[in-house]
């Protein structure tokens, strides 16, 4: 069996790396700061924002809600305050299902 390397997590990603994941600019990252209270980055001693797993898995959310489903902030913010779990268990199932599209299309093509 060959050996595959496991990829590397890491604890706390930066502002412009969770900008670049996501296709923005990093003042979009502050102002969804700013207007949701799910995320909430650690600062260091210098005032650089860190921003964990769970940050980016909200961020993700929030992504969802306002540029896939076209959702206004205020749209958004009152699906979460209403129903967050509901919400972020119909994101995971959504994100599941486009994963699996990817994979089949991956196996389609090496067929």
């Amino acid at each position: 069996m060959p050996y595959k390397e496991k990829k590397v997590e890491k604890l706390y990603y930066s502002i412009g790396e969770v900008a670049d994941m996501f296709g923005v600019n990093t003042s979009l990252i502050r102002f969804w700061e700013k207007n949701f209270s799910i995320i909430k980055p650690k600062k260091n001693k210098k005032g650089n924002r860190l921003f964990t797993k769970a940050d980016i898995q909200n961020f993700k959310v929030i992504f969802h809600l306002v540029k896939e489903q076209r959702l206004t902030l205020e749209g958004a913010r009152k699906k979460l305050a209403e129903n967050k779990k509901e919400t972020i268990n119909d994101f995971e199932a959504i994100d599941s299902l486009k994963r699996i599209k990817e994979m089949l299309l991956e196996v389609k093509e090496m067929l």
